[in-house]
């Protein structure tokens, strides 16, 4: 009787704590933050975000939902819908996500979570927000960079661009230690892709560059 008696406080202690953190954390519905956040999204990314019925089969293939979890494709969607903005920018996941689709493979409505990323990563640049990952902030923008100037990436250029702006953060933080790490681990790095052939020397260029930082151009000026 004593141990039946003490199981039962324990899961009563238990659930209290599990009701005092969900009250604590439960998000709030707004519905016109929801809506106007929703069907920016929606229109940005192209996704029918408002057919997710979360049946969690995007959550079950991530390839990144162990190091995302619990960010996973349903609940960044789930976000949306409640229009929880800062949450969804600082999402883990929307830093994380590779844009391998296999969450829209799996999904019954062909929604593509990374697109919906791609499309945060995007607003949250725009609103001057600070990368919640700003190491793959960093990386995205060298990446963009890069092929418009060229049409297409040039690793030295793209590799350089990226290293300067993260060690940037490095010496303003003083971190001397992490500096003489991060320029001996990209050495490594380095010699393993000449090894490998994977690292190329030559600029080389699209003919279409000019047309492609055009089309750009103009897309932002609709976006704006």
């Amino acid at each position: 009787m004593q141990f039946l008696a003490s199981c039962v406080q324990f899961n009563a202690n238990f659930l209290n704590k599990m009701k005092e953190h969900f009250m604590a954390t439960a998000l709030t519905y707004d519905p016109s933050a929801s809506k106007s956040l929703l069907e920016e999204v929606m229109s940005r990314s192209g996704q029918l975000l408002t057919a997710c019925y979360q049946c969690r089969r995007c959550a079950a293939g991530c390839a990144v939902g162990d190091e995302t979890t619990p960010a996973t494709p349903d609940r960044l969607i789930r976000l949306l819908m409640l229009g929880e903005k800062e949450a969804a920018l600082s999402n883990d996941l929307v830093w994380k996500c590779v844009s391998c689709y296999t969450c829209g493979t799996r999904c019954p409505n062909n929604i593509q979570t990374g697109r919906i990323t791609e499309t945060l990563k995007k607003m949250s640049k725009e609103s001057k927000q600070a990368p919640h990952l700003p190491k793959v902030g960093y990386f995205h923008d060298s990446f963009v960079k890069a092929g418009l100037r060229w049409g297409r990436v040039n690793e030295m250029e793209f590799m350089g661009m990226y290293e300067l702006k993260h060690l940037r953060d490095k010496f303003v933080e003083k971190d001397i230690d992490g500096i003489k790490q991060e320029i001996m681990d990209q050495m490594q790095f380095a010699i393993a892709m000449m090894k490998h052939k994977r690292m190329h020397f030559d600029f080389l260029k699209a003919d279409g560059r000019i047309e492609l930082n055009r089309l750009y151009k103009k897309f932002k000026k609709d976006q704006s």
